[in-house]
């Protein structure tokens, strides 16, 4: 008599396939590996290989939202190291030099005006680069002869050392993750301090918000405010704690304003809460704000007042980042500054809470709201700050993963334990 076949067969074999469906659950952590990136495009390989002789490979993990300039290998000079040298470069800042802290696709490109297009790379993030010598300035230039344009890769302040290129084209992409580009040959940024390139470990000074407002030019108006008002020296203290992330209208924005909402005609207390309502007290590069677990940020002015009241929502949307306060729904438009434990990112408008100009609330002057430093109706009495109302992510550039990373690894680990419970659960149902 022939052997029949054990009923329980499919669905141990099933229960085999959910495991090895688990086990391939790709992990999210790691953020970017630009030498796997690169690892399908051998005209590349020596680009790099210089990427992982150097910190600049490991660096990308955790980071996001990237763009890089890969130099073909028929484009690299003979020495890489010499040629940064001979232009009182280190190879590695080089380097990060071709790495943007921002997505930029094909069509982005195309958008590109004549006037430029200032992005910060990763050169930015050391510290070693004075004024808004650490952005590239992208350029699109009419070829001659025909309608076309290229787009030249160029520092914002040339000089003797500096160097230039063409983008040749596109690489590949992961759709707001990385986009890689071809360039023409290195590009060595403008006024490199030789004597700092090998401190990388010296603790940073606490940076100067105003200064570097005025440097980056077009944020007059709120680098005037900050001043005037007092609140960036607040600033200082919190750099050394989680962090600061600062959202920093352009003056367009403030033009911008409708005659309406008579920002400038709020008492200087008044003003300053606006102010600090720009502000997240935490460190969120670019690429953790577009994956943030929670979208309702507190800001300084929460910190100031009581939990629940002048907060951030802060979502991804069509490849950027998103803001409303519930009266004003601006996006970024660029990064300023980002040098851990600091971001400055551009806004297309002026950020207004609608604890002062929602409606009902719109003369602001009128005590709508508590003065800064009162906390009504919070323990421990007035004038107390509040404990802080969230944790921040991990230090950006350390060993642990970043916040962002981390949620979208558990997300799915969390979706693959409900499929294998959900499978299990199929193969008992009968036992019962």
């Amino acid at each position: 008599m022939g052997s029949r076949a054990s009923p329980f067969a499919p669905r141990l074999a099933l229960l085999v396939l959910v495991l090895l469906l688990l086990a391939a659950l790709p992990s999210q952590a790691d953020g970017v590996n630009v030498t796997a990136v690169l690892a399908a495009f051998p005209n590349f390989s020596d680009f790099a290989r210089l990427l992982a002789s150097t910190p600049v490979a490991g660096e990308l993990f955790g980071r996001s939202s990237l763009t890089l300039l890969a130099v073909p290998n028929a484009n690299l000079p003979r020495s890489p190291s010499a040629f940064a040298a001979a232009s009182g470069a280190d190879l590695a800042d080089v380097l990060r030099y071709h790495v943007l802290l921002e997505y930029l696709s094909p069509s982005d490109l195309a958008r590109v005006p004549a006037s430029g297009k200032l992005v910060t790379t990763l050169f930015q993030t050391t510290g070693r680069a004075s004024s808004d010598l650490g952005a590239v300035n992208l350029t699109a230039v009419a070829a001659t002869g025909s309608n076309s344009t290229t787009i030249v890769v160029r520092s914002p302040a040339p000089s003797p050392g500096s160097s230039n290129a063409t983008v040749l084209g596109a690489v590949t992409e992961e759709p707001y993750n990385i986009s890689v580009l071809a360039v023409g040959g290195l590009i060595v940024p403008s006024g490199l301090d030789i004597a700092a390139s090998g401190s990388e470990t010296r603790p940073s000074p606490a940076v100067n918000i105003t200064r570097v407002l005025f440097d980056a030019r077009g944020f007059n108006v709120a680098a005037s405010m900050l001043e005037a008002s007092g609140v960036a020296d607040d600033f200082e203290a919190d750099e050394r704690g989680a962090g600061v992330t600062i959202f920093v209208p352009t003056d367009d924005a403030f033009v911008d304003l409708p005659a309406t909402d008579r920002l400038q005609s709020l008492p200087a207390d008044r003003k300053a809460v606006v102010l600090r309502f720009h502000v997240l007290h935490s460190y969120y590069p670019l690429g953790s704000l577009q994956s943030i677990v929670n979208p309702v940020q507190p800001t300084l002015a929460t910190e100031c007042t009581e939990a629940g009241r002048f907060t951030l929502n802060i979502t991804r949307f069509n490849g950027s980042v998103a803001i409303d306060t519930g009266v004003v729904q601006a996006t970024i438009t660029r990064t300023v500054f980002d040098q851990n434990p600091v971001a400055v990112f551009a806004v297309s408008k002026v950020l207004l809470p609608k604890e002062m100009f929602g409606r009902g609330n719109i003369a602001g002057a009128s005590g709508a709201m508590p003065p800064a430093g009162k906390a009504p109706d919070v323990s421990g009495g007035v004038g107390t700050r509040p404990a802080k109302l969230f944790s921040p992510p991990a230090p950006h550039g350390t060993d642990s993963k970043s916040s962002s990373a981390s949620a979208r690894d558990a997300n799915w680990r969390c979706i693959g334990l409900v499929f294998l419970q959900l499978h299990l659960s199929l193969l008992l149902l009968p036992l019962v």
